[in-house]
């Protein structure tokens, strides 16, 4: 294979890695894949699809053809013919006319452009095939050649990688969304259990002082105008939670100002903000650090008993620091019993994990927290 040829190979290759690094969604990873084939083979038309275990595509991208023709196609296609030869073998097939292919059933939906020359090459993972690059109608000769076969076949092999990878990489967000709707609910469920607890208590004690003793009926009535304030500024503080920020378009340094302004109109607790106004948006580091930022943050409202809290985000040496620090009553990072059962440390640090961070918190009983983190 000459080295001319080897070259795009090694750019498709690479933009699909990269496709992956970016967070591009499976299909959006799929589509920069049947794009580069087509142009790697010049071929006409390319077709990339994923088996549903079915006997259909779960997803079926082309390349090639115009918004019309693939309207005109109707629905996806299901496994039959030629399509479905190709994921029952893990060799590739390549032909100078597909109307001879056994599997060929002597037509074309209505709409569906006449085709002749084929190639196509199976997506193998794990001895499994998990899709099939389809191409058809070389251009500028009459079928696919040997380079043509070895390009997409290099290609394939790096797609099986990059497919796995996007794969893995959805279900691990959406694992992590599910953990941490799990732990808001269970703030949740706590916080209206405690709150809603008190305040029946202090309205039945009310209740009972009324006629008896109404100095201290008005004191507990106080208290229960009190309790219920606290219940509904952290039940705010929660739902605030539960909606998605949209770094997209405040990016971590807006977002944070918003989640801290809002939190400064609920809480009594003195906010400090320090944010550097240019950061460069990585939407992968940025979301995390937002999630780490907003659990140390409750941790030291509701557990912390602090007065003062202070936020920064910067550079420094080249990397990007998060802090929050409270003046608190701090606590022992190292207490298994209490990483079981409060404040997310585990959460924060798995966080850090995934961004290739350094996390590092520092307390003791009596003196504060500070939670930082270095990306």
């Amino acid at each position: 294979m000459s080295e001319s040829r080897v070259n795009p190979t090694l750019k498709a290759v690479s933009d699909a890695v990269l496709a992956v690094a970016a967070e591009l969604s499976v299909e959006e990873v799929l589509q920069r894949l049947v794009e580069s084939a087509r142009e790697l083979a010049d071929a006409r038309y390319a077709a990339l699809g994923i088996p549903d275990g079915e006997g259909g595509f779960s997803q079926f991208l082309t390349a090639g053809m115009s918004e019309a023709m693939i309207a005109a196609l109707g629905p996806l296609p299901r496994q039959h013919g030629v399509l479905g030869a190709m994921l029952e073998e893990r060799e590739p097939f390549r032909t100078p006319d597909i109307h001879g292919h056994p599997r060929f059933r002597g037509w074309w939906p209505k709409g569906h452009p006449d085709m002749r020359s084929f190639l196509g090459v199976p997506i193998v993972a794990r001895e499994r095939v998990i899709g099939a690059f389809y191409l058809t109608d070389k251009i500028g000769a009459a079928e696919f050649g040997d380079d043509d076969q070895q390009l997409i076949e290099l290609l394939a092999a790096h797609a099986a990688i990059a497919i796995t990878n996007a794969r893995l990489y959805e279900e691990s967000r959406e694992l992590s969304v599910l953990s941490e709707r799990n732990r808001l609910a269970l703030d949740l469920h706590d916080a209206v259990s405690q709150k809603l607890f008190g305040i029946v208590l202090t309205a039945e004690s009310a209740g009972t002082l009324l006629e008896r003793d109404p100095d201290s009926a008005r004191e507990q009535v106080a208290k229960l105008q009190a309790l219920a304030q606290e219940a509904r500024d952290e039940l705010r503080s929660l739902v605030f939670e539960l909606r998605p920020p949209d770094l997209e378009q405040d990016g971590l340094c807006g977002t944070l100002r918003k989640h801290v302004e809002l939190l400064r109109r609920l809480q009594p607790v003195e906010i400090d903000l320090d944010l550097e106004a240019e950061l460069e948006r990585a939407p992968a580091r940025d979301s995390e650090l937002l999630r780490i930022a907003q659990e140390a943050i409750n941790n030291s409202l509701r557990h912390a008993e602090a007065q003062h809290l202070a936020v920064r985000l910067h550079r420094e040496d080249g990397r990007v620091r998060l802090e929050i620090e409270d003046d608190g009553v701090g606590f022992d990072p190292s207490a298994r019993a209490l990483r079981a059962t409060h404040l997310g440390l585990t959460s924060m640090e798995e966080r850090a994990e995934r961004i290739g961070g350094r996390l590092e918190i520092r307390s003791v009983p009596g003196s504060g927290t500070r939670v930082r983190i270095d990306v």
